[in-house]
């Protein structure tokens, strides 16, 4: 029988029908996304791997719907078609991370984001803890140490700023090669102390830190000669960009800048009238008087100094605050110091580590100060300063201290207000 035109189409469209979802075909006039204003049109139909006027079927609008979900970039990816609109429903993920270059000898900032991007037109300088954008930045950056000769492997893992309980970034980590600091080199620098040498020499070979390497170097050098008493010193480092590579080892070259400035003198130090420590008793035992530099070795044995007075009488929690005031023109700096006591503390429990039975017996009975008493850091010196000529020690003590190295530990218990000690005999090496 022989079917009219009429017929025939509603035959075809019958058919059309008949056909399972996946094999059907729809050609969406527009392709639109909804609820990710960050990201523009365009670099959404490039991540989804859509282009405008192409023909997909129900399965082809589900793999692209994957490939934005995938992405790691949003918490929920939905579509809808009306046989004209092709609609992305999306829901960006509520928490990405900024990316931690730990030990890529690459430069980071908008250079680097540039060309990532370029690969990766979803990336804005974060990425997910996991997915396709995380994978895409860690082949991306492999890619930029390819470029410069540096075959490498990367990984990625949650990094926590100090202080943080949760991952603040995604660092990316160069398992191989090593990367290493390389030669520390001056640029524009005076003759270096024989004790700046040895530490520029100690930090080369070194692991290498993209971010902390540079900062690490000035730091040391304005260290070193702030403690000396040049407290204008400036310091700086620049990664030279000519690295050393090897198959298994990388080495980043640094150059140096140093300017020590003057040599600061100490011109005072005085206390306030309401310290437990008198101005004469300080000025007795100081070793730093006006005119001496300002050298932070013997200085600060000051402060360490007061703060024992204050342990002494119970105080173990007391701050010491000199603060510095610099005359620039005459080079020279003066201190006043201040001191908060906090409460009291009482002694607590005494231990004694690394000694046998009998000898912790025997060092346990020598102590005298009670639980409960005013917690005095002096009996701890005293304690150790037994000698001969001391009836009221086991004689024995006199011999072993002499033999041994001796520390000890505060444990400062602030729920309690009360002192731990831990003592610890130590055989002398030499």
């Amino acid at each position: 029988m022989r079917l009219t035109i009429p017929a025939f189409l509603a035959a075809l469209a019958a058919a059309c029908l008949a056909l399972p979802l996946s094999a059907q075909k729809f050609t969406p006039k527009t392709i639109q996304f909804q609820g990710a204003p960050d990201y523009a049109n365009d670099d959404l139909l490039a991540a989804a791997g859509i282009k405008a006027g192409q023909t997909l079927s129900s399965d082809d609008m589900q793999q692209r719907m994957n490939a934005l979900s995938q992405s790691g970039l949003f918490d929920s990816v939905k579509f809808t078609f009306n046989g004209q609109d092709l609609v992305f429903q999306l829901k960006p993920a509520s928490q990405l991370y900024s990316v931690r270059l730990d030990n890529l000898p690459l430069t980071p900032g908008p250079d680097l984001d540039a060309k990532i991007r370029a690969k990766l037109p979803l990336y804005h300088g974060k990425v997910p803890s996991d997915g396709t954008l995380l994978d895409g930045v860690q082949s991306a950056l492999e890619e930029q140490l390819a470029a410069i000769g540096i075959k490498a492997t990367i990984t990625s893992a949650p990094y926590s700023a100090m202080g943080a309980r949760e991952a603040t970034a995604i660092a990316f980590h160069v398992t191989t090669p090593q990367i290493l600091i390389g030669e520390i080199q001056p640029g524009v620098a005076p003759q270096l102390t024989p004790k700046a040498q040895a530490v520029l020499a100690s930090l080369t070979g070194l692991p290498y830190s993209t971010e902390g390497s540079t900062s690490g170097i000035a730091r040391d050098l304005l260290g070193i000669y702030r403690d000396m008493g040049y407290l204008d010193v400036k310091a700086d480092a620049a990664k030279q960009p000519t690295l050393i590579i090897a198959p298994d080892i990388v080495k980043v070259p640094f150059r140096y800048s140093l300017d020590a400035g003057a040599l600061y003198k100490v011109t005072a130090i005085q206390l306030a009238p309401d310290m437990l420590v008198s101005q004469a008793d300080f000025d007795k035992q100081s070793h730093v008087h006006p005119g001496d530099p300002a050298d932070a070795e013997h200085i600060s044995q000051n402060w360490h100094f007061i703060e024992r007075q204050y342990h002494n009488r119970g105080y173990a929690r007391a701050r010491i605050t000199p603060a510095a005031t610099l005359d620039h023109a005459q080079h020279t700096v003066s201190y006043a110091v201040t001191a908060e006591p906090g409460a009291m503390y009482t002694m607590g429990k005494i231990s004694v580590e690394n000694v046998s039975d009998e000898i912790r017996t025997m060092m346990l009975a020598a102590w005298k100060l009670p639980a409960g008493a005013v917690f005095n850091e002096s009996a701890l010196l005293s304690y150790f300063a037994i000698d001969a000529t001391n009836t009221h020690a086991d004689p024995r003590l006199f011999k072993l201290f002499q033999s041994v190295n001796y520390k000890y530990t505060l444990n400062v218990n602030d729920d309690t207000k009360t002192v731990d000690v831990v003592l610890r005999l130590e055989k002398r090496t030499s």
